[in-house]
């Protein structure tokens, strides 16, 4: 039963550049795998269904992304996961973590733009940890390259080599519908309800009457002529060397429209990767073992405002993770048990029982966790690769509602939990200063505050190059009490209290380093 589950099991991530249409393409798994009746269009106001994703009011207002989302739902006796990320360059860490969570990636292409900057970024750190990848050409609807020059760029940009799985009959407005290359047959779309699953025909024969007198000889003798050409250059698909992330396979479709989404589906039950086995800095943890192990990915404040409930999201890597029962938190070597562990379907949540390997569980959180703690039966381990991220944006953040500072103060911490950003207090006069990795955060931060707390904040500038925490490395305190000294009005401590410097210039950074020798600067906290 045990090994069964975790056979069922298929956790995967969706990532892109913004505007890929990464989010619309989740509504629509969703759609065809049962689990919505309507999709909801992301960004059309005529449209009042909403994504189901995007479940921040943030999400709905500016129609993007800037937190993962969980979502799952069963599709042919298979428990398929899909976490779907942030596209936008400023919540990129958000996505980096969600990495570590997923044993396959989706990557979606916009037709039209190509492979962009934020995707090369994300795919490199799919190909440096090895997570097979299958690629999603989006949006054949609209005009754009062509699919050859396409096929070209994504193999050359994101340095992968590829399989072609389906191939568009047609691009822009004169696409059709596709070619499957695995069944050998062309689907042609019949209707198109945007919300709803169209109809469509389908033909095992190229010379086909009907598909003749449907898409006219001149598709066919075009679309004849391309398939011998890919055949010709691209090798077949081979199931080993995808999940070896040696081969990734690459899908044309228009999510929008529902065209190439159920190849897509269908195909990936086949041959996504069960959950895998993950490195612990003890040993590789296999999620067959019989003892629970998992790990925290994301931690969200606030997923229903009206109760002001913490989340950490913890990804199950092997046993069984069960409510009622305890289990060892490992950084603060304490028991813990959960008595309403939930998984997610978007904002909805229901408290589950039993959760297996690949599943992600939902714990109610009072501040005990932060993002890369390990909790298993008793084992004392921690699981590797969770990344941590140096701000390179800071500013001062005043309340400007001094009749809601406990809210204020309140929102800050929990808000900085999550792991989006980082909060320091000045040494010399104990203001607040927020760093993040993208100026975008400030504008979420600012929202979350006011929306989810009742709290108004604004921002000043600070002027700082780099955040280095300091660590002193000499037995003797002389040298670090006078760094502390002349340093004093560029010291800050973070959250746990430890010592932070800011520097505002590399110039300035570079002369205390030769001037204090026996102090180190860490461009992040996690050096001990």
């Amino acid at each position: 039963m045990f090994i069964k589950e975790i056979q069922k099991r298929r956790t995967f991530g969706i990532i892109s550049h913004p505007d890929a249409g990464k989010t619309t393409l989740t509504e629509k798994l969703l759609l065809y795998g049962g689990a919505i009746q309507e999709a909801g269009a992301v960004k059309s106001n005529k449209v009042k269904k909403k994504a189901t994703s995007d479940f921040m009011e943030i999400e709905r207002q500016r129609g993007i992304s800037v937190a993962t989302s969980v979502l799952a739902f069963i599709y042919k006796d298979k428990k398929i996961n899909i976490l779907d990320t942030p596209g936008h360059k400023d919540f990129a860490e958000d996505t980096y973590r969600t990495l570590t969570a997923v044993d396959s990636v989706i990557v979606v292409i916009d037709v039209a733009k190509g492979v962009e900057e934020q995707t090369e970024k994300l795919v490199e750190v799919c190909r440096m940890r090895k997570i097979p990848i299958i690629v999603f050409i989006n949006k054949l609807d609209r005009e754009g390259k062509d699919a050859i020059d396409l096929l070209d760029e994504v193999e050359k940009k994101l340095k992968l080599k590829i399989s072609p799985m389906t191939y568009p009959i047609g691009m822009g407005y004169e696409f059709k519908g596709i070619y499957n290359f695995l069944k050998k047959e062309i689907n042609i779309f019949s209707s198109v309800n945007k919300n709803k699953i169209s109809g469509l025909l389908k033909y095992k024969n190229l010379d086909n009457k009907d598909l003749l007198e449907n898409i006219g000889s001149l598709s066919i003798k075009k679309l004849k002529e391309e398939i011998d050409l890919i055949i010709g250059v691209y090798p077949n698909f081979s199931k080993i060397k995808f999940l070896n992330s040696e081969l990734q396979p690459v899908f044309f479709g228009s999510a929008l429209n529902n065209f190439g989404v159920q190849e897509l589906l269908d195909t990936f039950i086949e041959i996504a990767p069960q959950p895998l086995e993950k490195e612990t800095d003890k040993r590789k943890v296999n999620p067959t073992e019989s003892d629970f192990s998992g790990f925290v990915f994301k931690i969200h404040a606030n997923m229903d405002p009206k109760h002001r409930d913490r989340i950490a999201f913890i990804k199950v890597v092997s046993g069984t993770f069960k409510k009622n029962t305890n289990y060892l938190h490992v950084r603060l070597n304490k028991k813990m048990k959960f008595s309403s562990p939930n998984t997610f379907f978007a904002e909805k949540k229901q408290i589950i029982e039993t959760s297996f390997p690949g599943d992600i569980v939902g714990i109610h959180d009072t501040g005990n966790f932060i993002i890369g703690d390990t909790i298993t039966s008793g084992e004392k381990l921690n699981f590797k690769g969770i990344p941590n991220f140096s701000p390179e944006y800071f500013r001062y953040i005043n309340n400007a509602d001094p009749l809601k500072s406990k809210q204020l103060n309140k929102g800050i911490l929990q808000l900085m939990d999550e792991g989006v950003a980082q909060l320091f207090i000045l040494s010399l006069n104990s203001r607040k200063v927020i760093g993040t990795v993208g100026s975008l955060q400030f504008d979420v931060i600012k929202h979350r505050l006011e929306y989810e707390y009742g709290a108004k904040c604004s921002y000043e500038k600070l002027n700082v190059y780099k955040a280095c925490w300091i660590e002193n490395i000499s037995k003797k305190q002389d040298g670090f009490e006078e760094f502390k000294r002349i340093k004093h009005k560029f010291l800050a401590k973070d959250k746990k209290g430890r010592l932070v410097f800011f520097a505002d210039s590399a110039f300035s950074l570079q002369m205390s380093k030769e001037k204090f020798p026996n102090i180190l600067f860490h461009n992040t906290s996690e050096f001990n």
